[in-house]
């Protein structure tokens, strides 16, 4: 399945209100941070879950249900708090106790549950059939995706002032952001795709053609901790001609570390997965070339920062 531009515009007027239209730092000589960290829950994943609900015909009396490494699960929380919906959310046992403990504060019923993301979404798909709730997927639903694509249109309207923006780092777990942002600027700026070596989904994917499953590990683990690419992802990036860089679980610490040092911007280990592929080296931009990197989330124990 394709997305388009056209769907994410909807998705953004319908969320409009809802979700925080987040800064675009200019770092002066280094890259643009879209700062998706300060948005409501502390990730982008806020943006999908209003779009799934609000796009919904009706709401089941079971409410809502999901399966998340951890922001999926608090974007879901919040947005049903807001709209006055049951939450009912199914996380790994390596989701981090901070995120845990956040899905409990928003009012959900949490769920801890399988070594990985896969096992907490079997677990949650067969609660849904048993309780006829609303199914609300981490990546691979079209109004999630779309709803995630609108930091996409953000970024191209804030970068336009000054001088527009060339190409986007995404980093990329499962898909949704890569796949939403990829639609929404379509013929307007590159996207590169960023994964820790550690779980290659989208680059394996590539690779072969095809989603396949991939190992799952490393200091990213619960956030980007999907095993497969999702298909709308998939199919939405390949039509884009989109690529994929790998970088190491040390340039990922070490630009956590940077964001926090130079700029204040407390990151989560995947929030910082793709400006490490800038400091790196794994993207090397042309002379000239305007960058945007997406700082996709903040959910991390403040005191691991330094």
């Amino acid at each position: 399945m394709l997305l388009t531009r056209e769907d994410v515009q909807r998705a953004a007027e319908r969320i409009a209100g809802h979700v925080r239209r987040t800064p675009l730092l200019d770092g002066g000589p280094g890259p643009l941070l879209k700062l998706e960290s300060l948005q409501h829950s502390g990730s982008f994943k806020v943006r999908g879950a209003f779009n799934r609900i609000l796009a919904a015909e009706h709401l089941p009396e079971a409410g809502i249900i999901a399966a998340s490494g951890g922001n999926h699960g608090l974007a879901v929380a919040y947005a049903a708090r807001v709209l006055g919906v049951r939450a009912e959310i199914f996380v790994p046992v390596i989701s981090s106790p901070v995120k845990v403990a956040g899905l409990r504060a928003l009012g959900a019923h949490v769920h801890q549950t399988g070594a990985i993301f896969a096992e907490a979404y079997e677990a949650s798909a067969k609660r849904a059939a048993e309780t006829g709730a609303l199914e609300i997927h981490a990546y691979d639903q079209a109004e999630v995706v779309a709803g995630q694509g609108t930091v996409g249109l953000e970024i191209l309207d804030q970068a336009r002032d000054g001088g527009g923006v060339d190409t986007i780092l995404v980093a990329v777990g499962g898909g949704g952001l890569i796949g939403g942002i990829t639609a929404a600027v379509a013929g307007a700026a590159r996207v590169v795709a960023v994964e820790p070596e550690r779980i290659p989904t989208l680059h394996e994917a590539l690779a072969r053609q095809e989603p396949v499953l991939v190992e799952v590990s490393g200091v990213a683990a619960d956030s980007l901790g999907a095993s497969r690419i999702g298909r709308i992802a998939f199919d939405t990036v390949t039509a884009a001609g989109v690529r994929s860089v790998l970088v190491t679980d040390d340039a990922i610490i070490e630009a956590r570390r940077e964001l926090w040092r130079d700029h204040r911007v407390a990151a989560e280990h995947a929030g910082a997965a793709a400006l490490a592929a800038l400091r790196s080296g794994a993207y090397a931009p042309a002379p000239g070339e305007r960058v945007a990197v997406v700082v996709c989330g903040a959910n991390t124990d403040p005191a691991t920062l330094t």
